[in-house]
């Protein structure tokens, strides 16, 4: 299965929800919604800055992928996402071989 890094910022509605019923949203509703999805949360946390969270899930597709941040992002609690799909360290070796025969084949603007 494909790895994908979902990060997410959430409205100040939201922000409120949580501050007045605090409660672990990777526990509550992130995990059960990956699982009914197919995938697997690996790993995930809250942070601050640009995104509130930022998730490491494993799904079977990019379609699934998509569905589940299409799926957060209709409810409404959302500001803002953004969905990486990652490479393993043996698909980020064969793109490298890849681009060393594609590098001879392309001649750059000048």
């Amino acid at each position: 299965m494909a790895l994908y890094l979902y990060q997410l910022s959430y409205t100040a509605e939201s922000l409120a929800a949580q501050i007045k019923d605090p409660q672990d949203r990777l526990e509550v509703a992130a995990k059960p919604l990956i699982k009914k999805a197919g995938g697997k949360l690996i790993a995930g946390g809250f942070s601050f800055g640009e995104y509130d969270v930022s998730l490491i899930i494993q799904a079977p597709d990019d379609e699934t992928a998509a569905a589940v941040a299409l799926a957060v992002g209709a409810g409404g609690a959302i500001r803002s996402s953004k969905t990486t799909k990652l490479l393993s360290g043996e698909q980020w070796v064969a793109s490298l071989k890849k681009a060393k025969r594609l590098a001879k084949a392309y001649t750059p603007a000048t």
